[in-house]
Order: C-alpha cells, then structure tokens, then sequence
C-alpha cells in the first residue's frame, strides 16, 4: 500500500492524499461505509458502487469469525470473492466489539477469552489468533488487536489498558512479518494509538505506533462518551506525532461535523454505523440539514427526498412517499434511507478534498457546520 499526499490546506491541517492497494486506490479523505458480515446492511454492492460512490468498505473480524467463519471465508478465497467487492476493504480487529461483551469475556495478558453473543460458545482472541483471522479474511487493510477502554476511565486504569495495548501490538507486528498473505496480494497493518482521554498517555501511545514505521496509523477510543471536544483535543494531540506521510484513520466517527472536524485536524478516513443506523430509524442527512422522516410535516410534501442530493433515490422518490414507508414498516424505507445517508457522506468527504485543493477549506467547512447542525 502506498500514500500520495497530495494537497495540505493552508489555513488548517485538511489534507487530501490518494492511498493506492490492490484492489484499487481511494481518494482521501475518505468515508468507509461499515459492513460488519461483510455486507453493508440493506445495500447492494451495485448500489454501493453506483449510488453511494463508496472506494472501501469495511468487515469485521469478530463477526466474521463467528460468522460464516474462517473455512468459509478461506474456501470462498477470502471476503472480496465471498461477498462480490473487487474494491478495498478494511477489516476492523474485533477488539471493540470483544471489549464490549461486559460480563461475558475475561482479559488477560494472553488475550481476551469470551463468549459468543450468537449461541454462547467459548472463543480466544489473541494478538495472533486475530493476524491469523485476519489473513484468513483477506482485507487490503487490517488492524491490531487493541482494547479500548471506556471514554470515561480513569488514569491508571487508561495508563494499564495502553500498556496492554502496545504489549499487543508488538505480538501483532511479530506475528504478521512470520506469515505470508493467502490471495497473492500484499495487506497492510495499522496499529491503533489509545490512551482515553489523557493528552500525555496519547502522546507516549502515539509516539510508539509512529515507531512501527507502519503504512498507516488509526486513533481509535474517542466518540465512547467523552465531550466531542475532548475528542478534538485528542486527535490534534496525536495527529502532531504520527507521520504525516502515512494516512490517518479515526475509528468510529462519527456525525457529519464530526467528520468536517476531523478532516480540518488531519485525518484521513473515517467509518461509523450512523449513516445506516440512523437512516434505518427515518433520521436523513443532508446538506441543508437533519430530516426525521417519520415526522408528519412530510405526509403532503410531494417534492424529491433531497433537490441536491447525488443518489437517485433522492430524485425519484417523494419526502411523502418515504414518510410512508417508515410510517408502514416497509423495508424499502430502510434502503432508501441508507442509500441516500451514505452517498450523502461520501459526497460530504469529496466536497471536502475539493475545498482542500480550491484552497477555500476552512470557510466552506464552517458554513457547512451550521448547516448540517440544523433540524428541518
């Protein structure tokens, strides 16, 4: 994998870069729509193509494991013939969703032992186990093994979590150099940078992942319950260390400003379940602002979705004919709505590169703000 920086914003820290893999390149700074079984829920990949413009989608390591699971996934010839996507994917390691099995897991130095949220069965993730898993999967992109401890830790509980973290991380980095990519292309590995909310256990953290010399770095940890301007605070902490030669991922943000926020702060890529989740519960964003489709002031409104919206489904289909649908359960409403939320962020990430290379970032970005703050 490789990264062209391409443009730095003059007045802020906005980047726009191209990473190239081996099944193609992405423009950044980029949105990664989540497809935790490999699949995005409710979307095509056609629609993922067509529609949504999306360059890299994500899977995730625990789900996948549990679910079809490693024989499958190796006898298939890894996700991308599995499921159909001959564009980049990203696996995510498993350890948040692992982590967040409270009551049902036990973490040690080994690895973290824990039951199956399908039927209960006993499983073991290690720094090893997860590079193998991962392998198996066969992402252009994969993430070491981590835990991520609550935005609301205390010190010596977050300073004893990244210790764990980069005793980890090490065993993740031994254990990818020993073994060989199954499908015959290259993946890459990113190291994660934790460390909650304290700005020293952040840099220490950051400083060491930049260390790995990896072809990426990812801050993960932030949007788990702390202010979002903590969470700010925290990635300009870490995004002052880490390379800038390296693309920069935030794991698991987040809203549309949150996004404009990060972008303006050096990073990279991005992914977040909110615009599927959301759109899936009738809530649409849009470039105008936030739409409830369930409320009844769209029941007479006849007119288009989203007038400046950039997936069909905006178009062709009335805001009362969606408030139908939500109001009668009918899935296509749930389609509609995550086509439409999607291609809506990955236009907002592709305005956002333009405005980079116009060199006008910061002024569009801060009039979009206001506007993608508003509830119409």
């Amino acid at each position: 994998m490789t990264f062209q920086l391409q443009k730095t914003d003059d007045k802020s820290q906005a980047r726009a870069g191209l990473i190239t893999t081996a099944h193609g390149q992405i423009e950044t700074p980029i949105f990664m729509p989540v497809g935790t079984l490999g699949t995005v829920k409710g979307v095509l990949q056609r629609d993922l193509k067509e529609e949504v413009k999306a360059q890299i989608i994500l899977g995730n390591t625990y789900h996948l494991y549990l679910r079809p699971g490693v024989e499958i996934l190796e006898a298939a010839g890894g996700l991308h013939k599995f499921n159909g996507w001959d564009r980049p994917i990203l696996t995510d390691s498993g350890g948040f969703q692992v982590f967040s099995l409270t009551g049902i897991r036990k973490l040690t130095e080994e690895g973290c032992t824990f039951q199956s949220h399908i039927d209960g069965s006993k499983h073991v993730f290690t720094p090893e186990r997860v590079m193998d898993i991962e392998r198996s999967i066969g992402a252009d992109i994969i993430m070491a093994l981590d835990e991520c401890p609550p935005g609301t830790s205390d010190y010596q509980y977050a300073k004893k979590s990244l210790g764990l973290t980069q005793r980890w991380l090490d065993r993740c980095f031994t254990r990818f150099r020993e073994t060989e990519p199954k499908y015959g292309y290259e993946q890459s590995l990113f190291p994660i940078v934790q460390g909650c909310t304290f700005a020293d256990l952040r840099r220490q953290a950051a400083e060491y992942v930049a260390s790995k010399e990896a072809d990426g770095n990812a801050i993960g940890g932030l949007a788990v319950g702390e202010p979002a301007e903590v969470m700010y605070e925290m990635i300009e902490v870490v995004n002052e260390i880490l390379p800038k030669d390296k693309p920069r991922y935030l794991m698991g943000v987040g809203t549309p400003v949150n996004l404009l926020e990060g972008i303006e702060r050096g990073v990279d890529m991005f992914d977040c379940v909110m615009p599927t989740r959301n759109g899936r519960n009738a809530m649409l964003f849009t470039s105008e602002g936030i739409m409830n489709m369930r409320n009844k002031k769209w029941e007479l409104d006849f007119s288009p979705i989203d007038p400046n919206g950039t997936s069909s489904v905006d178009t062709f289909y009335s805001r009362a004919y969606l408030h139908h649908l939500f109001k009668a359960q009918e899935l296509l409403a749930m389609e509609i709505a995550s086509i439409h939320n999607l291609a809506f962020y990955l236009w907002l990430v592709g305005e956002a590169r333009q405005h980079i290379f116009a060199g006008d970032f910061r002024s569009w970005k801060e009039r979009m703000v206001v506007k993608l703050s508003t509830r119409l």
